[in-house]
């Protein structure tokens, strides 16, 4: 266990390698500017898992950065989401694309897994979030028109059997995490009444996910991603959140961190992609999140100390994750979003509100 003293010098610490990692426009890169693997960009969807640490120390400012920065993004391609409104995309890169330049906010145009549905619905489900707390980020007409065609964007590509590249932008399927995602954030912004919701498109995307879980996809019997539907989304009953729970756990967990799904080739130690997949920290993180949302502080306690044992020391900082069954790293380091969740698993188990105003105050 570490005392109250540590704890505060650790979310310190992790706010910290976030913080370095945000350019001058309020996005985040993915890691670190100076890495050669590509992730010095900013992703929609690693923004939206970055914010969740501030939300929790009470960080309105950056919330408000990076979210004002991400509505910029769709209203500088509003163009482009009018034609996929009016025409529903076949093309990879006619879909509104997950990454771009931190500060120039442009695409980037080489062959990639641009069709990422999740990451539209975790930023309708944020924003719906935000505002429903009272945290206003949609202001102008501009704003709230294309948070609308966002919507409507869902509805022309038929989101709820849009064979898409998902949250580990690869091969295209039909992923309940990405529906899943897409439902979440389109019954935040049913409530909102600003928003229209056309006719069914809830409830086909509600009908899709009952069909495929427990399953990620036709392919994928169990994937990390499948961890959403539970946090941050809440967009499966218990009984089936036990049940993602359980195949997690028995099929991907590793020593250092938990694997994507079975065979997963990137980053895998043999040649031939088989069987030893790279282990991802931040998965520790995630399952100590979702116990302490069900009340099981034991287990949340022991993920979060697995996560802790998966930090590189003297760095002090997290991963993306580790080469199976090694103590060596990727070079992506730190991930944000890894550290992101580690701080939320952190002040879930037990913080004080005076403890974040302590944090906040840290620059």
């Amino acid at each position: 266990m570490i005392s109250s003293q540590n704890k505060e010098v650790a979310i310190k610490t992790h706010l910290a390698n976030i913080r370095a990692l945000q350019s001058p426009r309020g996005l985040f890169l993915a890691s670190a500017q100076e890495v050669a693997t590509g992730y010095d960009k900013a992703w929609i969807r690693d923004n939206f898992y970055t914010t969740l640490a501030f939300e929790c120390v009470e960080d309105w400012i950056i919330v408000r950065q990076v979210w004002k920065s991400i509505l910029n993004i769709f209203l500088k391609y509003e163009e482009k989401i009018n034609w996929a409104v009016a025409n529903r995309p076949r093309e990879s890169w006619q879909y509104i694309h997950a990454r771009y330049h931190p500060d120039t906010f442009d695409e980037y145009w080489e062959e990639w897994g641009n069709k990422q549905n999740d990451a539209i619905g975790a930023t309708l489900f944020k924003l719906g979030d935000l505002e429903e707390r009272g945290i206003k980020i949609i202001e102008t007409e501009d704003e709230w028109c294309i948070v609308q065609r966002l919507i409507n964007y869902l509805n022309s590509i038929e989101y709820w059997h849009d064979p898409d590249n998902g949250m580990w932008e690869e091969y295209e399927e039909i992923h309940a995490s990405s529906i899943g995602a897409c439902v979440a954030g389109l019954k935040k912004m049913s409530q909102l009444d600003k928003i229209i919701i056309p006719e069914g498109m809830i409830e086909k995307g509600e009908k899709a996910l009952q069909q495929l879980l427990p399953r990620e996809s036709e392919v994928k019997f169990v994937d990390l991603a499948l961890l959403s539907l539970i946090y941050p989304y809440n967009v499966v009953d218990k009984e089936m959140a036990f049940k993602i729970i359980e195949n997690v756990e028995y099929h991907l967990e590793r020593k250092r961190g938990i694997i994507r799904y079975k065979n997963d080739k990137y980053y895998n130690k043999n040649k031939d992609g088989y069987s030893e997949e790279a282990e991802w920290t931040m998965g520790f993180s995630w399952l100590s999140i979702i116990y302490s949302d069900l009340g099981d502080l034991r287990r949340a306690e022991d993920y979060l100390e697995k996560t802790n044992s998966a930090i590189l020391i003297p760095e002090q900082k997290i991963p993306e994750l580790y080469y199976s069954n090694t103590d060596c790293p990727n070079e992506n380091l730190p991930l944000c979003w890894a550290e992101s969740l580690y701080i939320v698993a952190f002040l879930k188990l037990g913080r004080t509100k005076n403890f974040s105003h302590n944090i906040i105050k840290y620059n």
